[in-house]
Formats: structure tokens, C-alpha cells, sequence
């Protein structure tokens, strides 16, 4: 089963161009994070797939209100982290280091 047909599962609301943004968004703030030297690959590496649909799916529910640093209404709470994605999933992508 493909990324975007997992992601599709968890996100039937999402119209298929949703699904390739998120998915082309969320790999580049892996890859970025995960090669801060030298070239960015275009695909992911397999091990990070799973934490690629968790952080799609965390940012399409942030759909419009992304930034949002604090928001409350009805007793309910919101404040997002400045990357939009939480710094709980970006603390799980191990950067490769380089030797200068």
C-alpha cells in the first residue's frame, strides 16, 4: 500500500491533491531536518513512513489555523508549535552527521 493510499485511510475528508501536498510537505521537513549537509533526497527513508503519515495528519487538522500559537474557546485550548509541525514528532527524526 502506497503513502498516500495509508494516508487516505486516515484522512478520508481530504481530497487527493490534499493528500500529495501533505505528503510532498512532510517529506521535505524530514528530509530537511534529517540531511542538514550535503544533498536532500527526494524520497524519505522507509523508516521514517510511519512518523510522515503521523505529522500529514497533524498538519491537515491545523488546516487554517496553521501558526496558531494559543487559542481559547469554549473551554478549549489550542497553541501549535511556530513549525506547525509539534516538536514532538520533529524530536523523532535523528539528523546524519558530517564531518568537517
Amino acid at each position: 500500500m502506497t503513502q498516500a493510499e495509508k494516508l487516505k485511510r486516515r484522512l478520508p475528508e481530504a481530497s487527493d491533491t490534499d493528500i500529495e501536498d501533505l505528503l510532498d510537505s512532510t517529506a521535505a521537513i524530514i528530509n530537511n531536518i534529517r540531511n542538514p549537509f550535503g544533498e536532500i533526497p527526494e524520497e524519505i527513508e522507509p523508516r521514517y513512513n510511519d512518523l510522515q503519515l503521523r505529522m500529514a495528519v497533524e498538519l491537515f487538522n491545523k488546516e487554517g489555523a496553521e501558526g496558531q500559537t494559543s487559542h481559547s474557546e469554549n473551554g478549549v485550548s489550542r497553541a501549535y508549535s511556530s513549525a506547525w509541525v509539534s516538536s514532538e514528532l520533529l524530536n523523532e527524526i535523528v539528523p546524519k552527521a558530517a564531518v568537517i
